[in-house]
């Protein structure tokens, strides 16, 4: 559809408006939620590097080294060199947000030594994913410029999917870390209180949340990607 003075008008936009919103959302739970913890200390007083020491000993990593890592939001475990990282917040930091990352962290690390199903397909997924994500618009853009190399365009959809499929399978495996982080915070007395568990709780569904709009995000962005394919043909 043409409007008045040249203007463009793309249809397929209203499938992302869902997600856009989603994503706004989880990006406004995650920053209230982490804002609002950071500043609540535990009464144990652990830091986030010794809440992970004493996760990854009792579940026989003692192996698994702990490191700081730059940035902010930055904490993750590393499979491939068998690491876990946490921000400078979150290693030295004794808050209920430094504590359930910690935890979730180490609740991947657990996950990798038990052979967890949804996490070794991901990573077995995840160099395809990287690479379909940074070219699959190259294709996309060339095919959808050039109609003769539109089989380019089917190329990039499908590297695309590719993407998506990897952050469908990060949602069961973000979700089971989070729930292993608050039993093994419960069940080693690492959160105190019943305050103290509402706040973990809160901090890991605000992350997990952001998954999910990252998901849904990856789905509508596909769902239009084949549209304005088809529209082309």
């Amino acid at each position: 559809m043409i409007y008045p003075y040249g203007f463009y008008y793309d249809y397929t936009m209203i499938i992302l408006i869902p997600a856009i919103l989603l994503t706004l959302y989880a990006q406004g739970k995650v920053r209230s939620n982490f804002e609002r913890y950071l500043r609540v200390p535990t009464r144990r007083g652990y830091s986030g590097a010794q809440v992970a020491r004493i996760l990854l000993d009792q579940n026989g990593l003692r192996d698994i080294p702990i490191e700081i890592a730059r940035g902010q939001l930055t904490d993750h475990y590393d499979p491939t060199r068998r690491v876990l990282r946490l921000s400078g917040e979150v290693y030295q930091g004794s808050s209920i947000v430094a504590v359930s990352v910690a935890a979730h962290e180490v609740g991947h690390a657990i996950q990798h030594a038990n052979r967890y199903v949804p996490l070794s397909l991901r990573n077995a997924i995840f160099p395809v994913a990287r690479f379909g994500s940074s070219a699959a618009w190259g294709f996309i853009m060339i095919g959808f410029l050039i109609p003769s190399l539109g089989g380019l365009m089917d190329i990039g959809i499908l590297l695309f999917a590719a993407a998506v499929l990897f952050q469908i399978i990060t949602l069961p495996v973000e979700f089971n870390a989070s729930r292993r982080a608050l039993e093994l915070l419960d069940s080693n007395g690492l959160i105190y209180s019943v305050e103290e568990e509402e706040g973990a709780q809160n901090v890991l569904r605000a992350a997990a949340l952001t998954y999910v709009a990252a998901m849904a995000s990856g789905i509508a962005q596909l769902a239009r990607l084949i549209l304005i394919r088809n529209r082309r043909r």
